[in-house]
């Protein structure tokens, strides 16, 4: 690490440990007392938490008839969670590749998901959908939970959300009355800063500013350059103001900037007879450049019958790659591509809030998402470049209804009924270009144009029947039809390939939810099958030099998965989660002499499983006011990259810890990640004849020192 990193991060931390004057705790926020107010402890299950919940699910999510995992604020801080490739491990089934770079961040829910094009599990950040998965890696901080439901959410949340939804809430200046300030310096040159503060007048208006900066160094050295593939400078900024107008009638406007500039893919040469990968060897740098602009309104009404939430949602991509595309020290190819992405959404919600055996919710949903993208190809050795231009305007509109019947026929029985009905219609303006160069002159030529349009439209209805035993206790069977549009691909080679179809399934559900021992065990457990057509499968282009969706015929999913937290003694608290993804093709005829029918599903692992403890340790407080120790062992089963089955990762598992030492207004943070320095493929696919893969990150450490002022309350 430079010095010069070192001098700055070293201010830094002395200018935050300075308190102004004027300044404590709340105290009604410590009922304990503030000599015994713990701020680094992760609470796994707590009566008197506040619940932050959506809208449209006001239950809990512990309460739905669904399966759902909820990562809450403590965890994501004490675990060191600063993307969406870091939650993967907390939740079973749920299975994200790096991909290289931040461009594209598939996720991959019990065998569904999508490698390229738009995503198959939704994520939504207070209440903005991301259409699209290169706004899906995005510096998380300052959230206040992160709820994962998986199987189809299409009922609710509509298009993309086949696979399963990601919901990501930040926190409320309503909430909070403070000032956060951190530092992390870490190998790899990995320096990060972050800065919040949240205020509000009265309860009734909040506001909150928050950003953070972060440097690496990278994991990876190009031979061939001598200098890091995968370097990073990447930074975010946020505005948040919540005003209650009214008691029955509050505001809510979240605006975001994403910035990063960043080298990537660093991909090595893969060696089928060794099963190892060799060493990033090319010659022109690969990068990845993106700005995000989101920005979202929730207004909410609440009468004595019904509450009516109106949510309004902007967000702006645009972004630069340029990468290698034969990943040799030699100059064969180099691929430049160019996105904007805007997207602009409205959605009304009302639902019933009195009191009742029945509770209904009507909505409707609009959208217009463009984007325009453009690719050039330069084939340097011979000495002429491809330009393609892609214009893809689309828009849809969505209604949607749902009813629950509590107390059916008998005390606790409830049943859910709903349905929704999208039409979607896009359009693809198509042009492309061939400039070639002899003798110094480049002549410029119209190689291809088009204009085609594609519409859709689904109705999928949902059912679930769910029975409480007693409070805290209840099992619940559900089936629930998922969809995805078709669309366009983006590279192609021949009139076939322009487009793909939608695909379809039916997700069928059966699990239990316990709550024992006075809330100090936790227990989900759930069984699941996936009928599922037309399945959107992944493939390079005839040429190698590129990839496209296609259609196999018919695949299923089948599995289980169990989730459990634990609190035996105060202090000391277990959670492990493990889930188990039987997915195959069923019926899947590649061509004439190709038929997968029978092999496994890329990218879904067979088993995934997590087991981890936080144990608060005995200090003097003398020297420490706490001090919790954080380990978690991740392990992912084997999984097959492509639908042959020919090349696939073997179990691997990491290891990952956190110690934390808190002392009046500072936490001082011990992370690790990767202790064993487990070696293992993070991502693999194959390009003109050869094959690369990258490996996973290696053994990282770092510390951070973080200070928490609270305002005095008034």
């Amino acid at each position: 690490m430079d010095n010069k990193y070192i001098f700055c991060f070293i201010i830094s931390i002395l200018s935050v440990l300075t308190v102004p004057k004027g300044y404590a705790y709340c105290f009604k926020d410590f009922p304990e007392g503030i000599e015994n107010a713990d701020t680094s402890r992760i609470r796994q299950v707590e009566l008197e938490e506040v619940v932050i919940r959506s809208f449209k699910y006001s239950s809990d999510i512990f309460e739905l008839p669904a399966a759902g995992s909820k990562i809450d604020r403590l965890t994501i801080e004490n675990q060191n969670i600063v993307g969406i490739k870091d939650i993967g491990s907390l939740v079973p089934n749920l299975f994200i590749p790096d991909y290289g770079s931040k461009l594209t961040s598939p996720v991959y829910i019990r065998g569904v998901g999508a490698k390229i094009n738009s995503p198959s599990v939704g994520l939504y950040v207070d209440g903005i959908p991301y259409f699209e998965k290169s706004a899906f890696d995005f510096d998380m901080n300052e959230i206040e939970n992160i709820e994962v439901l998986r199987g189809p959410q299409g009922t609710l949340y509509g298009r993309n959300t086949m696979g399963g939804l990601i919901n990501v809430r930040t926190k409320s200046p309503l909430r909070y009355k403070e000032t956060l300030l951190s530092a992390t310096a870490g190998n790899y040159d990995n320096l990060t800063g972050r800065l919040a503060h949240y205020g509000n007048v009265n309860n009734t208006f909040g506001y909150a500013v928050s950003g953070d900066y972060t440097h690496l160094g990278g994991y990876f050295t190009n031979q061939f350059t001598g200098k890091k593939a995968d370097d990073l400078n990447a930074g975010s900024g946020r505005i948040r103001f919540d005003w209650r107008i009214k008691p029955n009638l509050t505001l809510q406007w979240v605006s975001t900037f994403d910035g990063l500039d960043q080298g990537g893919y660093p991909y090595a040469e893969f060696d089928s007879k060794t099963q190892k990968a060799g060493e990033v060897n090319y010659n022109d740098y690969s990068l990845y450049r993106r700005t995000i602009f989101s920005s979202g309104a929730s207004l909410i009404y609440s009468a004595d019958r019904f509450s009516l939430n109106a949510q309004t949602a902007f967000q702006h991509l645009s972004d630069k790659q340029g990468i290698d595309q034969d990943f040799t020290d030699q100059s064969v190819y180099y691929a430049e591509q160019f996105q904007k992405q805007t997207a602009v959404s409205e959605e009304i919600t009302v639902k019933s809030t009195s009191s009742g055996s029945y509770k209904w919710l009507f909505g409707a949903f609009a959208f217009y998402q463009g984007i325009d993208n453009e690719v050039i190809l330069e084939y340097k050795q011979q000495n002429y470049s491809t330009d393609k231009w892609y214009d893809i305007p689309t828009n849809g509109i969505s209604f949607y209804h749902q009813s629950a019947f509590n107390d059916l026929l008998i005390d606790r029985l409830s049943l859910t009924l709903g349905i929704r009905y999208d039409y979607e219609k896009a359009s693809n303006k198509y042009v492309s270009y061939k400039d070639v160069t002899n003798n110094g002159v480049t002549e410029h030529s119209q190689t291809e144009a088009f204009d085609s349009k594609l519409s859709f439209s689904r109705l999928t209805p949902k059912i679930a029947l769910q029975y409480s035993l007693f409070p805290g206790k209840m099992v619940y069977i559900s089936a629930t039809n998922g969809y995805k549009t078709g669309g366009f691909n983006t590279s192609f080679e021949r009139e076939e390939d322009r487009t793909f179809e939608p695909e379809y399934s039916w997700n069928y559900e059966a699990g239990s939810k316990l709550q024992l021992f006075q809330n100090r065990l936790q227990a989900e457990v759930c069984l699941f099958y996936i009928d599922w057509k037309n399945q959107q499968i992944y493939q390079n282009l005839p040429s190698g030099k590129g990839s496209m969706l296609k259609n196999a015929g018919r695949s299923e999913s089948k599995g289980a998965e169990i989730s459990l937290s634990a609190k035996p003694l105060d202090g000391l608290s277990f959670q492990a989660n493990w889930g188990y993804t039987h997915a195959v093709f069923k019926e899947y005829r590649r061509s004439e002499t190709l038929d997968y029918a029978g092999k496994f599903i890329p990218l879904a692992p067979k088993q995934t499983f997590s087991l981890g403890f936080d144990y608060t340790i005995p200090v003097s407080k003398r020297w420490f006011d706490r001090a919790v120790l954080d380990m978690k062992y991740t392990g992912i089963d084997r999984l097959y990259w492509n639908e042959d089955n020919v090349v696939s990762q073997p179990y691997y598992g990491q290891l990952n810890g956190n110690l934390l030492i808190t002392k009046g207004l500072t936490t001082f943070s011990l992370w690790a990640k990767n202790i064993t320095n487990e070696s293992y493929s993070a991502f693999y696919f194959e390009s003109m004849g050869k094959r690369f893969v990258q490996k996973g990150k290696p053994f990282t450490i770092g510390i951070t020192i973080s200070v928490k002022i609270k305002y005095e309350c008034k």
